[in-house]
């Protein structure tokens, strides 16, 4: 093992506590949002309000500092003050935001889906299994159709992706934990 590689798994067996910690964050975020959806959906779109709006301010106060030293820094200032607002307007009402991305996300998939569906008929007489091209299609089309019928629902079914992956990293990260401090043990030795 080369000096840097022994130097990095040094500071993992130095630090494994904070990898158990983040682990165990991790996983406490997994299981909450699994059990409590909607609440969970809320505040992540509140700290996502709050990050638009604090580099909405901080794009501000860039463009207003720096007015006198850049011929352009008025787009610096509409950025910012774009930031500003979205940022806001989720404070104000989250739900509209998630809705909203949910929408996008249905527009997305409905338009994927019906040019799949039209490029699998015009190549229909030039490749075999345009069925499946069809059907790819359908299900992008069904998949819109269920957001715009149903984009709270959507918003929750995006939740449970995120807390899945989450439980998955944060068991990652505590079984990682474990084998740096027992490295650690042995690098001691």
């Amino acid at each position: 093992m080369d000096s840097g590689t022994l130097q990095l798994a040094y500071v993992l067996s130095r630090t494994w506590w904070v990898l158990l910690l983040r682990g165990l964050f991790a996983i406490a975020f997994g299981v909450a949002a699994w059990g409590m959806p909607e609440a969970s959906v809320a505040v992540l779109l509140i700290l996502f309000g709050a990050y638009v709006l604090v580099d909405g301010v901080l794009g501000v106060w860039t463009a207003v500092s720096e007015r006198n030293q850049r011929d352009h820094w008025w787009a610096l200032l509409v950025w910012g003050l774009l930031g500003v607002a979205v940022g806001v307007l989720t404070l104000m009402n989250p739900a509209l935001t998630a809705i909203a991305l949910m929408f996008y996300i249905a527009i997305w998939a409905i338009a994927t889906g019906v040019l799949q569906i039209v490029l699998a008929v015009r190549l229909r007489k030039e490749i075999k299994g345009e069925w499946l091209l069809v059907l790819g299609g359908l299900l992008s089309v069904i998949l819109g159709g269920f957001l715009m019928a149903q984009p709270m629902m959507g918003a929750i079914a995006l939740l449970w992706v995120i807390a899945t992956y989450a439980l998955i990293f944060g068991v990652v990260l505590v079984v990682l934990a474990l084998k740096a401090r027992s490295f650690g043990k042995r690098l001691a030795h």
